[in-house]
């Protein structure tokens, strides 16, 4: 509790009177969007996620960059691009993921640019299978003044972690988070906040209470329980836990499954955040993983340009009218984590 309590102080201590106006002009435009039924929008992002690399030395079953199943193409992302990205938007950006598809540990120059938007005073963020947190990185990773790392762990033992992450070796995850505890002490650092991760599906779910002692046993702060996004769920799959507190899906009366919750029409996300993919793509949200809703590009525009363009205005407008219609809302469950 006391960890979680530092890193909400951690965050709420990078809140400049600039990020906070920006903050409540969006959440402003936001609400009277719902009330209006109109898409209106005021400031800029509070927070985007900009992908590294589309690269990943894991085959995970529901995952692109495991199936290698991208109809985008794959790549690194360009110096260019994230500067230009972070240099435009650092005085209202409160919170930035470095994260969208791929091992961002595999980009040479991923913690530069930790480093980089540390220095603006921006709250960063990675997610990370942990398989290359050798001793050096993991000393890079804490001086670079990266505030969260989340660890994806989903298993326990080696059987149950390889049934979901294969081609993943559960003991790299356990040597790599050992790492960064031990170079935040002897680096007298209090970030980054470590987080577990744990995609909760159905070979796992009974290792849930495990996995909590196993956080608490190596000094990790948090654990956090995702739902798993199942592609082809309607007639049901493995993957589905029977634990309906971690499912995203119901089952109905002839057997199939469908999502719990319902399509709303307005997304909070569509007004304070968004995704840059490696090659400067700009798409609404971390749903759109192929990129078929590209809103503009970082590569001939600028951010406001996009942000604030015809074409984002109309897609703000087609949630707020028949959110069900558009393909990546149909699988689209926001928020569904459980903390521990």
């Amino acid at each position: 509790m006391k960890s979680n309590l530092q890193d909400s102080l951690n965050f709420i201590s990078k809140l400049t009177f600039r990020r906070s106006t920006n903050t409540l002009k969006v959440l402003g435009s936001y609400y009277l969007s719902r009330i209006s039924g109109r898409a209106k929008q005021a400031g800029l992002p509070i927070s985007i996620s900009i992908e590294p690399t589309t690269a990943c030395n894991l085959r995970c079953p529901e995952c692109p960059s495991g199936l290698r199943s991208f109809s985008r193409p794959t790549g690194m992302l360009q110096e260019e691009v994230f500067r230009k990205t972070i240099d435009e938007l650092k005085d209202t950006l409160c919170y930035l993921l470095f994260y969208f598809q791929g091992e961002p540990y595999l980009h040479p120059q991923f913690l530069d640019w930790v480093k980089y938007a540390a220095a603006q005073d921006i709250y960063t963020a990675t997610s990370t299978n942990a398989h290359y947190l050798s001793d050096e990185n993991a000393r890079k990773t804490v001086a670079s003044g990266l505030d969260r790392l989340i660890i994806s762990i989903d298993g326990t033992t080696q059987e149950t972690y390889e049934a979901y992450r294969k081609g993943g070796k559960l003991e790299k995850v356990i040597e790599g988070t050992k790492n960064i505890i031990r170079w935040k002490k002897e680096l007298k650092s209090p970030t980054p906040h470590v987080i577990f991760q744990f995609l909760v599906v159905g070979p796992n779910e009974h290792q849930i209470e495990e996995v909590q002692q196993l956080a608490k046993a190596l000094g990790v702060d948090s654990v956090g329980f995702k739902t798993a996004q199942i592609y082809d769920y309607i007639q049901g799959s493995p993957l589905i836990p029977q634990q309906q507190k971690y499912s995203r899906y119901r089952k109905l009366a002839d057997g199939t499954y469908a999502i719990k919750n319902k399509l709303l029409n307005h997304c909070w996300k569509m007004w304070h955040s968004c995704v840059i993919t490696w090659d400067g793509k700009v798409v609404p949200c971390c749903f759109d993983k192929d990129a078929h809703y590209q809103l503009g590009s970082m590569q001939d525009k600028s951010f406001r340009e996009i942000w604030r363009s015809k074409a984002y205005r109309q897609f703000r407008q087609s949630l707020l009218h028949s959110r069900s219609e558009i393909e990546i809302c149909k699988n689209c469950t926001e928020g569904t984590k459980v903390w521990a």
